[in-house]
């Protein structure tokens, strides 16, 4: 089976219709969203339209954030959080119960026999960031390998790559986006749609078929994105700037 895997969409329309769109073209057989799929971004509710046809959803700890009390957010994000409520609250759209409800249903951690699928990490599915540079926190590491028992697929820190049981981080960009799996276990952040922040501004996603990875990566017109999230006050200019850098 093929899976395509994307996470982090943050109300990025623009981002997540191109990678739908590249999806459509590789044949696969489903499509997973690892969360994440509002906070920041301008477009909360169509984002929220078009994961509800996708196959599987994790809850993101953004999703959370604007469904209950945005703990641990603060200054750009907590504000981003209330307006995404607003939005997805205002009682002039009728299809925002059903919004609402998808949200608030949606799993935080799901197993498919020994493959893991969360937002955050195996540990702590919402709140948990795996660095690349945690590949020197031994025991952070070791914690973290003892609850997979062969893949774990991740986003949340919106930088794609692979970790090893040897503490190695593979970088995409080092294997030419293309790796095999081997008789090992994996951590696998499958990077961003809608904020990137590896310096590469493209939208990343993974697409995976119990053999092998393959990272892409698929313009859009940040542009365009960029520019709606500077036409709405309660969202930071930077929000948008962010985007053409990749960080």
């Amino acid at each position: 089976m093929r899976t395509a895997l994307i996470s982090d969409i943050h109300g990025n329309l623009e981002a997540l219709e191109s990678v739908l769109t590249d999806i459509e073209s590789q044949s696969v057989d489903r499509v997973i969203c690892l969360g994440d799929i509002i906070g920041y971004g301008p477009n909360p509710r169509e984002c929220i339209d078009r994961v509800r046809k996708l196959d599987l959803c994790i809850l993101g700890n953004h999703d959370q954030g604007a469904l209950f009390d945005p703990e641990g957010f603060s200054g750009t994000a907590e504000r981003a959080i209330y307006w995404t409520r607003s939005q997805i609250e205002d009682k002039s759209d009728p299809k925002n119960p059903e919004r609402w409800q998808f949200l608030s249903e949606l799993p935080r951690i799901v197993r498919e026999e020994k493959v893991m699928f969360v937002h955050g990490s195996a540990r702590a599915p919402l709140s948990e960031y795996v660095f690349p540079e945690d590949v020197y926190n031994q025991r952070k590491m070791d914690g973290l390998f003892a609850l997979v028992q062969t893949q774990c697929f991740q986003g949340h820190t919106h930088v794609p790559g692979i970790f090893t049981r040897d503490y190695q981080f593979i970088s995409p960009v080092d294997i030419n986006g293309k790796f095999e799996i081997k008789k090992q276990n994996l951590i696998i952040n499958v990077g961003s749609v809608g904020q990137p922040r590896d310096l590469d501004n493209r939208s990343c996603y993974v697409i995976w078929d119990g053999r092998s990875l393959e990272f892409r990566r698929v313009e859009y017109d940040l542009e365009v994105t960029a520019k709606k999230i500077r036409d709405i006050p309660d969202l930071d200019d930077f929000l948008g700037d962010r985007l053409g850098e990749g960080r």
